[in-house]
């Protein structure tokens, strides 16, 4: 087999990471990997079947977006959130985003909000699916680019940052539960309200939304994990 270009391996290492970073993603959302726990690079690569340095990447890539913070001679320490931590982002989001939402429920026409139908319909789909990381991207997809209809980027990508600082814990026991697919199901009744240009209902929605996920942060966040299991490493 020929070499490979220089150019040819950085992209090969930048998939790895990325993959590797998605990986860890998962493992956060699904409780895998807990708050206040500090995981060595070495190992979690060994769980991998990689080397260590696209760990590292992964880990540092994460803690630019506050998911971990590294501590020094020994790895990353998964973030805690604490209740006042949640309520904050809550807050800050319904600030945020309610108003935003009963503006582009008056401003937007139908065609562009019919056009987020399939985003909202694939939330429900992998809620039903018990895939969670297809839920949460699908989730995160059709918040922001409803949110992008009112046409203000900064707003979209603080929303954004906070969604990734507020990540839930546990949503595995959470969609055990079934609490995932009501919870998704609301984004299409929050889609037809808007379609239909009732921007207080909207609104109000929204707000319901919010609270919504607040309480199954409040629900989940305490739920014990059994045991570890091994670390996989998938495609996005």
């Amino acid at each position: 087999m020929a070499d490979l270009k220089p150019r040819t391996l950085i992209s090969v290492q930048e998939r790895l990471r990325d993959q590797v970073a998605h990986a860890l993603r998962a493992a956060l959302i699904s409780g895998e990997l807990r708050p206040g726990v500090v995981y060595s690079a070495p190992a979690l690569a060994a769980d991998f079947g990689v080397s260590a340095t696209p760990v590292r990447e992964a880990m540092l890539d994460l803690a630019r977006e506050g998911l971990v913070e590294a501590v020094r001679n020994k790895g990353f320490r998964v973030t805690e959130l604490s209740e006042r931590d949640l309520d904050e982002y809550t807050e800050i989001r319904a600030l945020i985003e309610v108003p935003t939402v009963g503006r582009v429920a008056r401003t937007a026409t139908a065609e562009q909000l019919e056009a987020l139908r399939p985003q909202a319909e694939a939330i429900v789909a992998a809620a039903r699916k018990h895939d969670l990381i297809g839920y949460l991207e699908a989730d995160r997809q059709f918040h922001l680019d409803l949110l992008g209809l009112a046409g203000n980027s900064r707003l979209v990508e603080t929303v954004g940052d906070l969604r990734k600082r507020s990540r839930l814990y546990g949503l595995n026991r959470l969609d055990q539960r079934g609490e995932l697919v009501s919870s998704a199901e609301e984004h299409l009744e929050l889609l037809d309200l808007m379609i239909s240009g009732d921007a207080t209902a909207a609104e109000d929605c929204m707000s319901r939304h919010l609270g919504h996920i607040r309480s199954l942060w409040a629900s989940g966040a305490d739920t014990p994990v059994e045991e570890r299991p091994a670390l996989r490493l998938g495609t996005r």
